[in-house]
C-alpha cells in the first residue's frame, strides 16, 4: 500500500502510471481495501503540499469509487473534498476531479451532480468573460515587439497586429487562459455522461442557455468542450427524441408548457439546438468541427421520427457533407462515417432535396477566409456533377456553382487552385452548354495551372482539358494541341543555370559540378517560404472577382520556366490520347516531346524526364500498341538516360516505364527495339525486366 501510495505521488509520469496500474490490479483482486488506504487517499486531498499529491489522491478514488470498493460514506467524503479541488491552480487536477464526479454519478446517480452543481455552474458562468486588465503588461510587451518588426527592414510588408487592434485583442483572447472554465465544463459532461437519461430532469432553460454561450466562445478550446458537452448531453438525454417530440406536437406544441421530459426536443428547442451544430461544423478551427461532429452525428442518430430528422438535415446537411472532404483526416473520417450511418443509401437523394441549401452553403464556403475551407467547398462543388441528377443542379450552375469556381480558380493557394481546376473540368463534361459561355475564361485559367509550379496541379489541369476536349470536339483539340506544341518547342529556351556558376571548367563532368554546387547555393535556402501545420503561412488570399484574365494571378506563384510550361503540356498530351477524337492530333506532338526530352542543360530536366517516364505507358495504352511502336524509338536513349542517372526518382519511373511497356508490347518487341537502337542498353533492360518482382 505504502509503495501504490509513493507512486501515485511521484513527480514522475510514468511511475504515477505504473502506481495506477499497481492500484488497479491490487482493487480489482478481491481483497478488501484497507481502511488506512482510504484514510490516506482523502488526507491527499487536503494536502497543501505538491500537485502530484493531490493529483495521486484522486487518481486512487477514482480507482476505488470504479471498481465499487467503498461505501456511500466514502463517497460523499470525496464529493465534498472535490468542491474544494475544482478551482485548484493545477489543470490537471481539475480534469481529475471532473473525472472522478462522473464516475460517482454513474455509481450514484444525479444526487452527486445536485451536490455540486451549484458550485460547477457559477464556475462556468464566472469565467465565461475576462477582465484583461491584468495582462495589460503582457500586451505592452506585445506593443514593443510589434513596434519593432515593423521597424525591421526585412519586415516592413508584415502585418503585425497593433497591441490595440482587433487582430491583437483577438490572438489575446485565443491564446490566454480562461482559469477554471475548460475544466468546469468538462466536468459537468462528465457527470451528463455518468447521469445518463436521469440527468434529463434537470436540462432547463437557464442550462442551455449557458451551454450556448461557451459554444459561441472566443476561445476554440471552450468551444470545443462545449460540443463535447452537447454530444454528452444529448446522449444521455436524447433517447426519447421522438416520442417527446410527437407528443409535445399532438398536445399543441407549447414549447412552455411542453413536459420535462426529453427536454430539449419536447419543448421545441431541437431546431435551436440543431443551429448551434451547424455552426460548430463550420467552425474554423478542426478541433471545435471535431467535436461538432461528435455532437451531431449522437443528434441525428437519437432521431427516430423521419419528419423531424428531415427538418434537421436540411439545417445539418450541408456543412456535414463539406467536412467529408475537409484537409483535417479527423475531422474528414468521421465526417465520412457518420454520414454513411446517418444518409445509408439515401445520399444522393437527401442532397437532391435540399439543393439549394447546399449550393448556397457551398458558395459561401468557397469564400471563407481559411484555404482549407475554400479547397473542400470546391470539391463539394465538383461532387455536385458527378453524383447528383444533372437536371437539379442545372438551374444553379451559370448563376452560382461556376462563378465560385472560377474564383477559386484565381486562389492563393494552390490545393484550392487545384480544386478548382478539377471540378471546373467535371462542370465542363457534365453541363457543356452551360458552361460554354465562360469558356474563354476557363481556357485561359486552365492553361495558367498547365504551367504552375505544383506538378499536381499541372496534372489536374490536363485532365480537366482533357474533359474539355472530349464535350467540344474538333474546335478544343486544335486549340489545345496547337498550345502543347509552342509550348513543347520552348522547353529549348529555358535559361542555362550553370551560367552562374561560370568560374567552373567546362567539359562533360560540368553537370554534376553545377548540380552540387546549385544544391549547396545559400540564396537558394534564406529567406523562403515558410510553412506551418495544416495552412500556408501567412495566410492565403481568396481569389479576386472579375471579369476575365489571370490578373489576379497569387502572389505566392512565381513565373513558370519554360520547362514547366512543357512538362504540363506532357501531361495534356497523355490525356488527349486516351480521348478518341483527339488521338491523331496528340500523336502527332511525340516528336516534339520526345525532341524535348533531349534538352538536358537545365538542373531540373530530371524532372521532365521522369514525368515524361510516368506518361509513356499511359500513352501507349491509349494510342494502342502499333501506333506507339512507330514513336517508341525516340523515345529509348531518354529513358534510358534517366533510368543510369544521378536522380533516384526519375530512375525508379523510368524503370517503372520499361516494366509497363514490356508487359504492354511484350519482353521480345521491346529488347528488338532496344538492341536497334543501342545494344549496350540491353544489359541496363535486363536488369530492370528480369528483376525479381
Amino acid at each position: 500500500m505504502e509503495e501504490i501510495l509513493e507512486l501515485l505521488c511521484s513527480k514522475q509520469r510514468l511511475e504515477r502510471d505504473k502506481g495506477e496500474s499497481l492500484a488497479k490490479n491490487w482493487l480489482s483482486s478481491g481483497d478488501g481495501v484497507e481502511p488506512n488506504f482510504q484514510a490516506s487517499l482523502l488526507s491527499l486531498l487536503e494536502a497543501d503540499g505538491s500537485w502530484e499529491q493531490r493529483l495521486g489522491g484522486l487518481t486512487g478514488c477514482k480507482l476505488i469509487v470504479e471498481c465499487r470498493r467503498c461505501d456511500e460514506e466514502f463517497a460523499n467524503s470525496v464529493i465534498s473534498r472535490c468542491l474544494k479541488l475544482l478551482l485548484d491552480e493545477e489543470p490537471r487536477v481539475r480534469f481529475a476531479v471532473g473525472e472522478t464526479l462522473g464516475l460517482l454519478c454513474k455509481w450514484l446517480g444525479p444526487r452527486v451532480y445536485v451536490a455540486v452543481r451549484d458550485v460547477v455552474l457559477q464556475t462556468i458562468r464566472d469565467n465565461l468573460t475576462r477582465d484583461f486588465e491584468h495582462l495589460r503588461v503582457a500586451e505592452d510587451e506585445a506593443g514593443k515587439l510589434a513596434t519593432a518588426l515593423s521597424s525591421s527592414p526585412d519586415t516592413s510588408t508584415v502585418d503585425v497586429p497593433r497591441p490595440s487592434s482587433p487582430a491583437a485583442e483577438q490572438i489575446l483572447h485565443d491564446t490566454a487562459g480562461w482559469k477554471a472554465l475548460e475544466s468546469s465544463m468538462k466536468c459537468l459532461s462528465a457527470m451528463v455522461s455518468g447521469c445518463g437519461v436521469a440527468f434529463d430532469v434537470y436540462v432547463d432553460q437557464p442550462f442551455l442557455d449557458l451551454i450556448y454561450i461557451a459554444l459561441t466562445h472566443v476561445n476554440r478550446f471552450v468551444r470545443e468542450t462545449a460540443f463535447l458537452l452537447c454530444g454528452s448531453l444529448v446522449n444521455g438525454t436524447g433517447v426519447a427524441v421522438a416520442s417527446s417530440s410527437l407528443a409535445s406536437q399532438a398536445s399543441g406544441g407549447d414549447a412552455a408548457t411542453a413536459p420535462v421530459t426529453g427536454s430539449i426536443f419536447a419543448r421545441g428547442l431541437g431546431m435551436e439546438f440543431a443551429a448551434h451544430l451547424a455552426k460548430g461544423l463550420a467552425d474554423n478551427w478542426s478541433q471545435v468541427r471535431w467535436a461538432a461532429s461528435v455532437a451531431t452525428r449522437s443528434f441525428l442518430l437519437n432521431v427516430s421520427e423521419p419528419s423531424l430528422r428531415s427538418e434537421y438535415l436540411r439545417m445539418l446537411m450541408p456543412p456535414m457533407c463539406l467536412n467529408r472532404y475537409y484537409v483535417a483526416e479527423g475531422v474528414r473520417i468521421y465526417s465520412q462515417e457518420s454520414w454513411r450511418q446517418i444518409a445509408g443509401e439515401q445520399g444522393a437523394e437527401l442532397v437532391k432535396n435540399n439543393m439549394e441549401n447546399m449550393v448556397k452553403f457551398y458558395v459561401a464556403q468557397s469564400e471563407a477566409d481559411n484555404h482549407a475551407v475554400r479547397e473542400a467547398a470546391c470539391s463539394c462543388i465538383a461532387e455536385l456533377a458527378s453524383k447528383i441528377d444533372a437536371a437539379s443542379v442545372r438551374p444553379f450552375v451559370s448563376t452560382a456553382l461556376l462563378p465560385a469556381l472560377i474564383q477559386c480558380f484565381r486562389d492563393d493557394s494552390w490545393p484550392v487552385r487545384d480544386a478548382a481546376c478539377v471540378a471546373s473540368g467535371h462542370f465542363v463534361k457534365c453541363f457543356p452548354e452551360e458552361c460554354r459561355p465562360s469558356l474563354p475564361v476557363l481556357y485561359e485559367l486552365f492553361l495558367a495551372n498547365l504551367a504552375d509550379n505544383i506538378p499536381s496541379v499541372r496534372q489536374g489541369s490536363a485532365a480537366a482539358l482533357a474533359n474539355v476536349a472530349t464535350v467540344y470536339g474538333q474546335e478544343s483539340i486544335t486549340f489545345l494541341c496547337s498550345t502543347a506544341a509552342t509550348r513543347l518547342a520552348a522547353v529549348k529556351e529555358q535559361a542555362d543555370e550553370s551560367k552562374k556558376y561560370s568560374s567552373l571548367e567546362s567539359g562533360p563532368a560540368t553537370f554534376g559540378v553545377v548540380k552540387q554546387a546549385h544544391d549547396n547555393d545559400m540564396a537558394l535556402h534564406e529567406n523562403q517560404q515558410m510553412f506551418s501545420c495544416g495552412s500556408l503561412a501567412p495566410k492565403m488570399g481568396r481569389g479576386q472577382v472579375h471579369e476575365g484574365g489571370c490578373s489576379g494571378a497569387s502572389k505566392f506563384r512565381r513565373p513558370a520556366e519554360p520547362w514547366e510550361l512543357g512538362d504540363g503540356c506532357v501531361h495534356l498530351v497523355a490525356e488527349l490520347c486516351s480521348v478518341k477524337a483527339a488521338q491523331a492530333e496528340a500523336a502527332k506532338l511525340l516528336p516534339e516531346v520526345s525532341e524535348a526530352c533531349r534538352v538536358r542543360h537545365y538542373t531540373h530536366h530530371f524532372v521532365f524526364l521522369e514525368s515524361v517516364c510516368k506518361v509513356l505507358i499511359v500513352i501507349a495504352r491509349g494510342l494502342g500498341k502499333t501506333p506507339f511502336k512507330r514513336h517508341l524509338e525516340a523515345f529509348i536513349p531518354s529513358i534510358f538516360y534517366a533510368l543510369d542517372g544521378s536522380n533516384n526518382l526519375a530512375a525508379a519511373a523510368a524503370a517503372e516505364c520499361l516494366t509497363g511497356l514490356s508487359h504492354y508490347l511484350g519482353p521480345t518487341i521491346l529488347r528488338g527495339r532496344v538492341e536497334q537502337v543501342d545494344p549496350n542498353m540491353l544489359a541496363s533492360l535486363d536488369r530492370v525486366v528480369l528483376r525479381p518482382r
